[in-house]
């Protein structure tokens, strides 16, 4: 009976470790073949019309859509099927992708096309991102969603860093419309990868949605708001993510390039050394996340991440405040790449538990769309921070803005600190009250 057991659980074991495997792979291939694609795209818009405007605007395609869907993606999510929802959505991208590739070799590829592709390719992408969020917790256990979400982290931080380059790579050495067949053939590969997980993997989350629900996207979305929005606790996570979206928008988004190109006079590849060290303090996060929060109570942490990051807010700005001292150029590098490799590990340390949190508390009904508006809600805070910092950049001295900017966030921090007790430990022998409340809560619907 013992032998059946333990080959019962190796072969459990080996299922979650292919899953993992075949979610990274097929998150990679999107991820990067997305990131790659959209700068090489956009450095094409520039040689073709010489306007950084429209260089802007293809750029911006890429992401305003995405706060605008998000919500409707997340009623799709929790209302159809999420594996075949996701491998549609890879399979659409790919025959998007083979279709422009032959449009472009007949009539040629000009603007419209472009920006018509990059918006679809959004809808797509948004729709494939909010299925996989919210599946997270049916394909891996609750010992390993930390570990799903840590990956998950890496391999945007690693194509922030990397689709820049291959894609002025991909611009310089080949064809565009070579790249984009290859790109739409490594889509088809993603969809195809996914197709081999196993999306009920956690019998007690079993999705066997079939799509045949009624779907009413202004109640459902309505329901999933009153949900977030009854549920302190959650309400207090995402609050914590639209602070820390706002005042990193604020203080660091705008400012530093300003500082750093306007200012201090740095040349590009000083900058882009700088730029390329917060995504390298995310991998570094997400690295480590688990140890930090096996030792630490995630409340506890949160605390201690949160003065971090307005210490480093305020330091940021200290080089312009004593710019008369005339630093050494490297020294600036070096000071401004170390400030922003810290950034990135506390905002991986951050994120990466908030996502384990939401995945595990909010009941499979609900899922895509809490996360989805929550998503939402946070990123419109980017564009508003970054309008508010731009604005005052033209009226006070800029280190005013990130000093300033870490001095608010550290007073939001201590007047809205949250009096909730949020333990990670995942051994089953103490659940904290956080997760206990919350799944009471699963069993009362949202109103």
């Amino acid at each position: 009976m013992e032998a059946v057991k333990i080959r019962v659980n190796e072969g459990r074991n080996r299922k979650e470790m292919s899953n993992l495997f075949l979610f990274s792979g097929g998150k990679t291939v999107s991820i990067f073949g997305s990131a790659i694609y959209n700068f090489a795209l956009s450095l094409y818009v520039l040689k073709l019309t010489g306007s950084a405007l429209s260089f802007a605007l293809a750029l911006m395609i890429g992401l305003i859509p995405m706060i605008i869907i998000n919500p409707f993606a997340g009623v799709i999510a929790d209302k159809f099927n999420k594996k075949t929802l996701v491998i549609s959505m890879d399979f659409l991208n790919a025959l998007l992708l083979v279709s422009v590739y032959f449009l472009s070799r007949q009539y040629g590829l000009n603007l419209l096309m472009i920006y018509s592709t990059t918006f679809l390719m959004t809808v797509f992408t948004t729709f494939f991102g909010v299925g996989f969020e919210a599946a997270k917790p049916n394909m891996v256990t609750d010992k390993m969603l930390m570990n799903i979400n840590s990956i998950r982290k890496i391999i945007d931080s690693v194509s922030l860093i990397l689709g820049p380059m291959l894609g002025g790579l991909v611009y310089a050495l080949f064809d565009i419309r070579s790249f984009i067949i290859i790109n739409g053939i490594s889509f088809l590969f993603s969809g195809l990868s996914t197709v081999f997980i196993d999306f009920n993997f956690q019998d007690d989350q079993k999705d066997e949605r079939s799509g045949k629900e009624k779907i009413h996207f202004m109640k459902d979305i309505k329901e999933g708001l009153s949900y977030l929005l009854e549920r302190k606790n959650i309400k207090n996570l995402f609050l914590v993510m639209i602070s820390l979206n706002f005042f990193l928008g604020f203080s660091l988004t705008v400012p530093l390039p300003y500082m750093i190109n306007n200012v201090l006079k740095l040349g590009s590849k000083e900058f882009g050394l700088i730029q390329g060290a917060f995504p390298a303090g995310m991998i570094v996060g997400a690295l480590i996340v688990k140890k930090i929060t096996g030792r630490l109570s995630y409340s506890t942490l949160l605390n201690v991440l949160s003065f971090f990051l307005a210490m480093f807010m305020v330091i940021s700005g200290i080089p312009v405040l004593m710019k008369n001292f005339e630093w050494d150029h490297n020294l600036y590098v070096a000071y401004f790449a170390t400030v922003m490799l810290f950034f990135g590990v506390i905002v991986a340390l951050i994120d990466i538990p908030i996502s384990y949190l939401m995945q595990k508390i909010i009941p499979e009904e609900y899922r895509g769309r809490v996360l989805s508006i929550g998503i939402s809600i946070g990123k419109t805070m980017l564009p508003l921070a970054m309008l508010s910092s731009g604005a005052l950049l033209g009226i006070i001295p800029s280190y005013i803005i990130p000093i300033g900017g870490g001095v608010l966030f550290f007073i939001f921090n201590r007047v809205s600190s949250s009096k909730v007790v949020i333990n990670l430990e995942e051994n089953g022998e103490k659940e904290n009250t956080f997760i206990e409340q919350q799944l009471q809560d699963k069993k009362s619907p949202a109103s």
